[in-house]
């Protein structure tokens, strides 16, 4: 599948069984630093992990010709899974090591590696752990810029930052399919600048009937099926 928006009846993250159930399944895996002394604020590690996926797909290694393409292409065409680990200290330098692409945000450091086959992981990823992500925010997040990029996250879907950052990332999967190639170009500029917040109950609801990019879980852990997740309100998706 090219990276152009995916039709509805075909989500990848719907919590039906689809055509995309049959091929070879993949995930992203997206490491996340977190050391004892110093753990990254909630919604900087979110944000930094929505950016990573973004600099993956962007990456000239993700497509045509390029040495990652194969593995992003048949990710995106089975289920798009996301798992996000934590690393500190040896096993954050081993990490490191592998092919894979560093992310910045303000304290946080997510690193993004090509898709691997679901039970291919390597050695030294897959013996990183999945829990112990849980993060907090020392004081609330400022207001977003309203005329950036918004990953609006459900105030009524309790999710570990691990989770959480993983459903961050498909929101922004999600608007970067649905946007012509001159808006990706000028995200792509400026860094893929963007915000990650969690919605107020009533703007929650006219949200999730905005015509906006949804995401509704496929239900594979912690959460319901079908869950509505994240909005991603991007100024040139706004209808």
């Amino acid at each position: 599948m090219n990276s152009e928006a995916t039709p509805v009846q075909d989500s990848p993250f719907r919590p039906e069984r689809t055509d995309r159930d049959t091929a070879p399944q993949f995930v992203l895996p997206l490491v996340v630093r977190i050391e004892r002394a110093a753990p990254p604020a909630r919604t900087d590690a979110l944000q930094t992990a929505a950016r990573a996926v973004l600099v993956m797909l962007a990456d000239e290694r993700s497509v045509g010709d390029g040495e990652w393409a194969r593995a992003v292409r048949d990710w995106q065409d089975a289920r798009i899974r996301k798992v996000v680990r934590r690393a500190r200290g040896a096993e954050w330098r081993r990490a490191e090591a592998l092919p894979g692409i560093t992310v910045t945000g303000k304290a946080a450091e997510v690193r993004v590696f090509p898709p691997v086959p679901l039970d291919g992981w390597p050695k030294d990823l897959a013996r990183l752990q999945v829990s112990g992500t849980d993060l907090d925010d020392p004081e609330p997040p400022a207001a977003p810029d309203p005329a950036g990029p918004v990953l609006w996250m459900s105030p009524e879907v309790e999710m570990s930052a691990g989770k959480a950052m993983a459903q961050a990332g498909h929101g922004a999967q999600l608007a970067w399919w649905e946007l012509p190639d001159e808006e990706r170009a000028a995200w792509r500029d400026s860094g893929f600048a963007l915000s990650v917040r969690t919605a107020d109950p009533d703007r929650w609801r006219d949200l999730t009937t905005s015509g906006l990019p949804v995401v509704r879980d496929a239900g594979f852990t912690e959460i319901a099926p079908g869950s509505c997740t994240v909005v991603a309100d991007h100024p040139a998706l706004r209808r």
